[in-house]
């Protein structure tokens, strides 16, 4: 039991609202809770119960806030520890207030995530699951959602000591036969039974593995850059793509001279998307400073939508632009089809890929916009994941545990086809096994678990 001080902290996001929630975990949650609560005494309360009451300032007397306080007892909560949770008005003052008169009782200040790191260190949760806390907050859409959900149930953690499991199984028994060295075929078998389950749990992790960057893209959007010379619609796809006037439309070239953010969900797909200024040679310096930014983009962003001006002949930086997205995922827009076209779509031989998405639009009437939303869908949930599939919402630290795993694998089947010794090659089959506990906490080092915590919210 990681039985320390007494933390408090308010859980509720600061500002005005109608709730605000300080919340108390430790071996003194209840008395401190009990010294401010006077109506009732809260040791007595049954466990999971709410009571209607007042805040006091225990020296004075004055009544703080009107509040319902619930009691969880150990191991029954959150933490596995006494729990009391102080539900106030939600105005800064008043909340502060409460979370005041708690230090003034003894406690302390929880640290960021301190809350979720006492779970994992009294063992409610493990360290998957800790991280899934973040990730279903931080979620975007329903399918991110989901599968921190499915995670924070522990569907990475089964598989993963699933996993672990079957490799001491097997290390065991290669263990036992070593123990009886008057069978001849001692070592032959214990090489055939470590490449045997080297190669299983190889397939297994890659297949967690394939999930890696769906998981990164549900979990901080599909960086979408749109891209075009001045005045060519950017700005106006953004808006409707948004659902709000948040770029400034006007037909003065120039006009965004720099990135515009937003993070929108289409058809279940999450897109942080991004109005870059127009791309253009000019001697403009704040412009310049722009169009350089927007090539930069061109460079990270994981889906390009390319916006063409068929209204106008085309432009020498039209065909540079083909060329500096050629090799990225994009969707081509031959945009302004509402007025007489200057070129067609033949003009642009050799200078596309055959799985580029080119679509007809006009961003000011909206026609060809639901297509390029259906194209989004298609090109990000197409294939064999489908909503159900996205079990595992993997971060780059599970991503390089599991391919630190996948390679020493590696070494373990090498080495068992040059019949290397046994004890050479446990050495490596022993690295991919504390790979694999480390994303579970199983093996971790208390360094990992500080800056991992650090990363939560206060109150969490």
């Amino acid at each position: 039991m990681y039985t320390q001080d007494t933390i408090v902290a308010i859980s509720t996001a600061l500002g005005e609202g109608a709730i605000g929630l300080v919340r108390l975990s430790g071996p003194e949650a209840i008395a401190i809770a009990n010294r401010l609560f006077p109506e009732k005494d809260l040791s007595q309360v049954a466990s999971h119960t709410i009571h209607y009451g007042h805040i006091q300032d225990p020296q004075s007397g004055q009544v703080l806030d009107e509040v319902m306080t619930s009691v969880m007892k150990a191991p029954r909560s959150y933490t596995t520890e006494d729990v009391v949770e102080i539900n106030g008005h939600g105005g800064i003052v008043a909340i502060q207030s409460i979370l005041n008169a708690c230090l003034s009782q003894g406690a302390r200040l929880a640290e960021p995530g301190e809350f979720t790191q006492r779970a994992f260190l009294n063992g409610r949760i493990d360290l998957s699951q800790a991280e899934a806390i973040m990730d279903l907050i931080s979620a975007k859409t329903n399918r991110a959602k989901d599968a921190a959900m499915s995670q924070l149930q522990g569907s990475l953690k089964h598989k993963i000591r699933q996993l672990r499991d079957t490799m001491l199984n097997t290390l065991a028994q290669v263990e036992v036969t070593i123990d009886y060295p008057e069978y001849d075929d001692v070592e032959e078998l214990s090489l055939q039974q470590l490449a045997s389950t080297a190669e299983l749990v190889q397939s297994e992790v890659r297949a967690i593995l394939r999930q890696a960057t769906q998981g990164k893209l549900f979990r901080e959007g599909i960086k979408t850059a749109i891209i075009g010379r001045p005045n060519v619609g950017k700005s106006s796809l953004l808006n409707y793509l948004i659902g709000e006037d948040k770029a400034i439309v006007t037909d003065i070239a120039g006009t965004t001279r720099d990135t515009i953010e937003e993070y929108i969900s289409i058809k279940g797909v999450p897109l942080h998307i991004i109005d870059t200024a127009g791309i253009r040679h000019t001697d403009e310096v704040v412009e310049q400073i722009g169009v350089e930014k927007s090539r930069a983009m061109i460079e990270s962003a994981d889906l390009i939508l390319l916006i063409l001006n068929q209204a106008q002949a085309l432009d020498p930086m039209d065909l540079e632009l083909l060329e500096l997205t050629q090799n990225k995922a994009r969707i081509i827009l031959l945009n302004k089809q509402d007025l007489p076209n200057q070129w067609s779509i033949e003009d642009l031989a050799g200078h596309l890929q055959d799985d580029s998405d080119i679509i007809k639009t006009s961003v000011l009437t909206e026609d060809g916009l639901t297509a390029l939303e259906d194209a989004i869908s298609a090109r990000f949930l197409s294939g064999n994941l489908q909503s159900t599939d996205l079990n595992y919402l993997l971060n780059s630290r599970h991503t390089h545990l599991l391919n630190q795993a996948l390679a020493s694998l590696d070494e373990v089947i090498q080495s068992c086809a040059m019949s290397l010794p046994v004890d050479l090659i446990q050495i490596d089959y022993t690295r991919a096994w504390d790979a694999l506990g480390e994303i579970t906490g199983d093996s971790v080092q208390d360094e990992l678990l500080t800056k991992l915590f650090s990363q939560f919210c206060l109150g969490k």
